[in-house]
């Protein structure tokens, strides 16, 4: 009998973000001067306080198993992090800590989701929405905003594509891929949509929060009626530069906190316990090596931009979060670089990281065919070697 891999495994796509990477990596191993600016992954180093307070935590003992749904210091501190920041009334019991803000996604999905059920992509999305979904038995439906859109998804929109049969809206704001941002007035719209619809939920993908270049963070959950219609998911990984930490939560109506429990102790059980203890310092102690990240990133962000403003058969957007530019390259498609065809924005990619040393993520992988992603995740030096690179590439092209 021959060995295979179940269906749903088999028609899962690896994930494009760590499969550039990994490209990037074989060519340095192979002696090449290879820039990745693929991966979502700060530069930086996890604050010190933070780090010590790790230390702390594995000199007093915090070694153990962990509650599934997160040290109870650690959910205080989430808790009141809500309502401080955020103005999202969350107990103790309705935040679930998890190994990493991914698996909230996944607990959430696999605890709401039964076969066939609809799930609203706000388009571009991060490349793991849609093969979670699929994954816990949901239809990824994918609704689209371009660049002329500054990469939105309006309420008018959203009414539109909604049937019987969706059931969660997923996005992210500040957005990875795109860097885009909802104003407070854009999702109280959205809101609007969601409350005519009883049995419609949103997943808010917030874990760039403190990476926002546009003025105080706005979550979906604090409009009126929407707490109980909205999970709140959010991490240390960005904002703290924990990303090897793996440590995410959530917020969410209560029946569905204690669904999202009951999965994960099934898979994982709870999450690292001097993780979460350090995460607890991360919450409460001084924010000013945050907003230097932050702060460092716009820097980057204006670089950036100035430099790609340059290239020919690009256009940009300004980015109001995170750390990505997300590019729109569809005049080079159907080009040619030494005799080499460009027939997709993949081939694009690939061609770049072969012939210039430069990698980025193709928006295929985001849900955008004619896109790239760049990070500026590194530093200035970097980000303007591989801009000239990625110039002198363009200017090959036939």
């Amino acid at each position: 009998m021959e060995m295979k891999l179940s269906r749903r495994i088999s028609e899962m796509q690896e994930s494009a973000t760590i499969k550039m990477d990994q490209l990037a990596r074989d060519l340095k191993a192979k002696g090449r001067n290879v820039i990745s600016l693929s991966l979502g992954e700060p530069d930086f180093d996890t604050p010190y306080p933070i780090k010590e307070a790790a230390w702390k935590a594995l000199k007093d003992g915090h070694t153990k198993y962990t509650p599934v749904p997160g040290k109870m210091e650690l959910r205080e501190a989430i808790s009141n992090k809500f309502k401080s920041e955020n103005g999202l009334d969350y107990s103790i019991d309705q935040i679930v800590v998890s190994n990493g803000a991914k698996q909230s996604i996944a607990n959430v999905c696999l605890a709401l989701l039964d076969p066939g059920d609809e799930v609203i992509l706000f388009t571009p999305y991060w490349v793991s929405y849609f093969e979670i979904v699929r994954l816990a038995g949901g239809v990824p439906i994918e609704l689209f905003a371009g660049i002329e859109n500054e990469y939105k998804v309006n309420a008018k929109q959203l009414k539109a594509a909604l049937t019987e049969k969706t059931r969660l809206i997923i996005f992210s704001s500040p957005c990875n891929p795109t860097g885009s941002f909802f104003s407070e007035e854009e999702l109280r719209e959205i809101s609007r949509v969601v409350l005519d619809h009883p049995h419609l939920m949103v997943l808010s993908d917030e874990i760039y929060e403190y990476i926002n270049f546009s003025g105080k963070h706005f979550s979906i959950g604090s409009v009126e009626g929407m707490l109980e219609r909205t999970i709140t998911v959010n991490g240390f990984s960005k904002g703290f530069a924990m990303t090897g930490w793996r440590l995410g939560y959530m917020g969410a109506p209560l029946w569905l906190a204690k669904a999202c429990s009951k999965v994960q102790a099934q898979f994982t059980s709870g999450a690292n316990a001097f993780s979460q203890m350090a995460a607890v310092t991360a919450l409460n102690g001084d924010r000013s090596e945050v907003e230097l990240m932050r702060d460092t990133f716009a820097k980057r962000k204006d670089i950036i931009l100035e430099l790609l403003s340059k290239i020919p058969g690009f256009k940009v957007n300004n980015p109001q979060g995170a750390f990505y530019v997300f590019v729109e390259a569809k005049d080079l498609i159907g080009k040619k670089f030494n005799g080499s065809n460009i027939g997709s924005i993949d081939d694009f990619c690939l061609l770049l990281l072969e012939k210039s040393g430069v990698a980025v993520v193709p928006g295929s992988a985001f849900g955008a065919a004619n896109y790239f992603r760049i990070s500026y995740a590194s530093s200035e030096e970097d980000l303007r070697e591989a801009c000239k690179r990625i110039g002198e590439f363009v200017s090959g092209l036939e």
